[in-house]
C-alpha cells in the first residue's frame, strides 16, 4: 500500500522545474565563463572560485524565488523535496559528465566538494536541494 505522501506526488509537477533547471544550467555555464575570463585573471584562482560560487548561489536563489512566486502548480512538501533532489542530481550528474568529456579525473571533480580543503562549491548543490523547499514553503503558503 502506498503512503499518502507518495500518492500526492504528481509527475506533471516536475515538467516546469525541469525547464527552470535548464535556465539555471545556462546561468551556471555563463557564470563559469565569467569566472575564467574575468574573475580569476583579476582576483586569482581561489578568490575567483569563491566569488563565482557565491554569484551562482545568488542566481539560483533568484531564479528559484521567481519561479515559486509565479509557479503554475501548487506543490506539496514531498514534491518540493523531489524537485530539489532532482535539481541536485541533474547538476552533479552534469558536472561529472562535463568533467568526463573534458578528460578531468573523477578525483578532481570530487575534490571540488572537499570543504576541509577550503572548497565552497558544496554550497551550489545544497542551495539547489533546499531552494524549492524554502521558496515553495514561503511563497506558496
Amino acid at each position: 500500500m502506498e503512503s499518502t505522501a507518495l500518492q500526492s506526488i504528481r509527475a506533471s509537477a516536475f515538467l516546469y522545474p525541469l525547464g527552470v533547471w535548464v535556465v539555471m544550467a545556462v546561468l551556471a555555464v555563463a557564470n563559469g565563463i565569467f569566472r575564467e575570463l574575468v574573475l580569476i585573471p583579476r582576483t586569482g584562482e581561489y578568490p575567483g572560485h569563491v566569488v563565482s560560487t557565491l554569484l551562482l548561489v545568488a542566481a539560483i536563489l533568484a531564479v528559484s524565488g521567481l519561479y515559486f512566486a509565479n509557479a503554475p502548480v501548487d506543490y506539496g512538501r514531498g514534491e518540493l523535496l523531489l524537485v530539489g533532489v532532482g535539481w541536485t542530481l541533474l547538476t552533479v550528474g552534469f558536472e561529472f559528465l562535463v568533467g568526463h568529456v573534458e578528460g578531468t579525473p573523477v578525483s578532481e571533480t570530487v575534490g571540488q566538494y572537499d570543504v576541509f580543503a577550503g572548497q565552497v562549491w558544496i554550497l551550489v548543490p545544497l542551495t539547489l536541494l533546499l531552494a524549492p523547499l524554502l521558496f515553495g514553503w514561503l511563497l506558496q503558503n
